[in-house]
């Protein structure tokens, strides 16, 4: 079970890793705008169009890395202090009563809304040339797929961790800044304490001689 899972994972880090990279066309897009603009007085008609759907395209393909990542935005100034077996109680009953019957409604909806623009061949009415925009729609229940995918392996852990009262192991790659500052300062202490004890002992062993 547990391979399967950190394959799961693994598959979400590709399909996020590679569509990132829209990042860096849509920069490119950007610069070029601003410069044939400002420049040469010459804007385009279709980086508008193409910068918002290069955006769209990286926020929403990342959804599935960033959830096998455990890093969407969280309230979890209580969440950390519970048990494991809590926590996972709580996220396997939010998974099954919130999580899947909205991503269900958002995978039928986005399909109906892809098709509708499909059959009308939809156009951009933002700029002049009009590029077709029903491909950038079939993102919206294809993300939703993707992320029912990691959503079974993350019910899956919870699972496990109710079994075994411990969360199961699941790739890294990325830590929160604010995260890697507090535990770097929390094993500073740990050594400044360590150190002090140490000293204290050799000023008590020096009296006593």
């Amino acid at each position: 079970m547990q391979s399967l899972l950190l394959a799961i994972d693994r598959f979400s880090a590709v399909i996020g890793k590679t569509f990132a990279w829209a990042i860096v066309a849509m920069t490119a897009v950007i610069c070029y705008e601003v410069l044939v603009r400002y420049a040469f007085h010459a804007p385009t008609t279709w980086a508008y169009d193409a910068s918002v759907q290069l955006y769209g395209l990286l926020f929403m393909m990342a959804g599935a890395y960033a959830l096998s990542r455990n890093g969407h935005v969280r309230g979890d100034f209580l969440y950390r202090n519970w048990r494991p077996r809590v926590q996972a109680g709580m996220d396997l009953a939010l998974y099954l009563l919130a999580f899947f019957p909205a991503m269900i409604a958002f995978m039928v909806q986005g399909w109906t809304f892809f098709h509708e623009s499909y059959l009308q061949n939809e156009r951009s009415p933002w700029s002049p040339e009009g590029p077709i925009i029903w491909p950038f729609k079939f993102l919206i229940p294809l993300t939703g797929g993707l992320l029912c995918i990691q959503g079974l392996a993350e019910t899956a852990r919870c699972v496990i961790c109710l079994s075994s009262g411990a969360w199961p192991q699941r790739l890294h790659d990325v830590e929160e800044m604010e995260k890697l500052v507090l535990e770097r300062a929390a094993a500073e202490q740990e050594q400044e304490a360590a150190a002090a004890t140490i000293a204290e002992a050799e000023a008590s062993r020096r009296g006593n001689i």
